[in-house]
């Protein structure tokens, strides 16, 4: 299959190419070249900046396939899209879980409504404006490419090459070991997704040409999995939600996998993502997908607790 990939040197586009390449695809890559410009010399290499309407390099081509890994506003994701029109039969695009109305209850699935943005034109790409653009950049593909693209609302990727460091905080803290503050209870559902096994399925969609949306990302799972899952000389402290609360803890940042019950996403971890299983997706063991992020991805300042403020608040929770 002749690939075209947005993208394709930083975490999942770079995912992509390692197992476009493995299968013996014919693999170009259009990109700014400023990340990892060293990679994948085997691949077919094509300069462009999306942003700035720097698509010259794409004119007069075809290919099979492609995979947009790297598309967050719709102005940006509608000029490439109808420049690929006729020159690609399919198109995957890189959504979110996040494109999603807040609100969804336990369970929800791909007839969720999407989030709307307050003001169409906006193009700046914040927490508040994420979710809402990517849903505006999935009907920017489909105006370009009906019936003929696959929409992947994808979860929280994890693993290899991650420069999030959400999950990798959970993947270096547990194999350190010792007591552990983890948001209560036990019980608390979480999903993610391993890259190469989204990358993997991703190109499966492109092969077989399958169109429509899915929300990708693996069953949802106790968070005591992920401690046994570490299997490590950990002793876990299940802190009471409301204690975390109280000490001004970040959710999602500071102790990541964390959304309180209050919010309105509370739930934004709990899909039912059976029709990506039913269209092929499938997780590693949570296991791999831990020590993919504990050898291959590096802690992010900032994110997750500090070492003295795990102790404190340990220290609180002790204390009641």
């Amino acid at each position: 299959m002749r690939l075209l990939v947005l993208g394709g040197t930083v975490f999942l586009g770079r995912a992509v190419a390692v197992e476009a390449l493995a299968r013996g695809h014919e693999v170009t890559l259009f990109t700014r070249g400023r990340s990892n410009p060293d990679l994948f010399p085997e691949a077919e290499r094509l300069r462009g900046d999306r942003a700035a309407g720097e698509l010259s390099a794409l004119a007069g081509r075809e290919w099979d396939a492609v995979v947009d890994t790297s598309g967050y506003v719709p102005r940006v994701v509608r000029e490439s899209a109808e420049l690929l029109a006729g020159a690609a039969e399919h198109y995957v695009f890189v959504s979110s879980i996040s494109a999603y109305a807040a609100g969804m209850p336990p369970g929800f699935d791909e007839s969720w409504p999407l989030a709307e943005l307050d003001d169409p034109a906006v193009e700046e790409v914040t927490g508040e404006t994420y979710g809402g653009l990517k849903a505006a950049c999935e009907r920017a593909v489909e105006a370009a490419f009906p019936g003929r693209c696959a929409q992947v609302r994808a979860g929280l990727i994890v693993g290899p090459h991650d420069p999030t460091g959400r999950f990798t905080y959970w993947a270096h803290r547990l194999a350190r070991g010792g007591d552990v503050l983890l948001p209560g209870p036990p019980e608390r559902p979480f999903q993610v997704v391993d890259v190469r096994d989204l990358a993997a399925w991703m190109l499966d969609l492109g092969e077989r040409r399958v169109a429509g949306a899915f929300t990708a990302a693996a069953p949802a799972r106790p968070l005591s999995d992920l401690v046994e899952a570490a299997d490590a000389a950990v002793r876990p402290a299940w802190v009471d939600e409301e204690l975390l609360l109280e000490q001004d803890v970040e959710p999602w940042l500071e102790l990541p996998l964390w959304i309180p019950r209050g919010s309105d996403l509370a739930h934004m971890l709990e899909a039912d993502v059976s029709r990506a299983a039913e269209a092929g997706l499938r997780p590693r063991p949570l296991a791999e997908t831990l020590r993919g992020a504990l050898e291959e991805a590096e802690l992010v300042d900032g994110v997750g607790l500090r070492p003295e403020r795990e102790r404190e608040l340990l220290e609180l929770w002790r204390a009641r």
